[in-house]
């Protein structure tokens, strides 16, 4: 007899044996109902990938000198230049075209060469630019770091400002761009710090970047800090006064005269100075 909840019923041999293999049935795992994952593929060697550096989307050009190199492997090294003909030539290789390719591109190309040519199973390659000869910006002047700037990408000229160091406090306020096909732009520092994408164009290989050094006028006389000063874009007579510390107690305005190439001009209090100037203060007599 079988006790389903508070009521006995009747067992029978057969009901008997169907709930016995009901219970058995119960007692087994479940069966497996998701796929069973495709086989794993064979692990990578053990060595890892170079890491990238930041010459690796540079794009090379003649003359570019590049250290190619397979990990572990010392027969398989070398320094060389980048031909006329826009080639390297490598151990085992001979002639390998890498001119207008980036550093990673020349790898990649380097290490399927050497799979191909059954070399190497799978070689780890690494590719460096020792010295950067075809493509760069030259900057000039009164900046941190003056010299050639390689160009691996597209640079604004406050990146590359930036890059050698910014503009020294004796230079002036305007950079002077000069294209490779000749064509000749002034922008003001101020503008390219601050300014929008119009302000602060791109380069390209083969610009020149030079910040002169900035104009000087000399004030004397009457006001506080005689001297030489550097002159700024929009600087007039009376702010060139303040710049120099002010009058002195006997200091007069009305007897501000300018000097310019050797001669006295007539420019009011808020008209502008140039560079070689000379402003020389009198005093007032009582």
């Amino acid at each position: 007899m079988v006790r389903v909840g508070l009521r006995a019923i009747p067992c029978t041999a057969g009901l008997a044996a169907m709930l016995l293999a009901t219970a058995a049935a119960a007692q087994q795992p479940l069966a497996q109902t998701t796929p069973s994952p495709a086989p794993a593929t064979a692990p990578a060697t053990g060595t890892p990938a170079p890491t990238t550096s930041l010459s690796d989307g540079y794009v090379l050009g003649n003359g570019d000198v590049v250290e190619v190199s397979v990990l572990g492997r010392a027969e398989f090294a070398a320094r060389v230049q980048v031909q006329v003909d826009g080639t390297i030539q490598l151990p085992y290789l001979k002639s390998v075209p890498a001119a207008d390719k980036t550093v990673l591109q020349l790898r990649d190309d380097i290490r399927r060469r050497l799979q191909a040519g059954g070399y190497y199973t799978d070689p780890v390659v690494a590719v460096t630019v020792a010295t950067y000869t075809s493509r760069y910006v030259t900057v000039l002047g009164q900046v941190g770091q003056p010299g050639l700037v390689p160009v691996d990408r597209a640079y604004r000229i406050s990146e590359i400002l930036a890059r050698v160091g910014g503009a020294q406090p004796t230079a002036a306020d305007a950079i002077e761009l000069r294209r490779a096909d000749g064509q000749s732009i002034s922008l003001p520092i101020a503008a390219i710090a601050s300014g929008g994408p119009d302000q602060d164009p791109y380069v390209t290989p083969g610009d020149k970047l030079f910040l002169p050094e900035a104009p000087i006028f000399y004030i004397s006389g009457a006001v506080t800090g005689q001297g030489a000063y550097k002159v700024d874009r929009g600087l007039t007579v009376r702010k060139a006064l303040a710049r120099a510390g002010g009058l002195t107690d006997r200091g007069s305005d009305k007897k501000v005269k300018v000097f310019r190439d050797g001669r006295e001009v007539k420019i009011g209090l808020d008209e502008p100075i140039k560079g070689g100037d000379s402003i020389k203060v009198g005093e007032r007599f009582f």
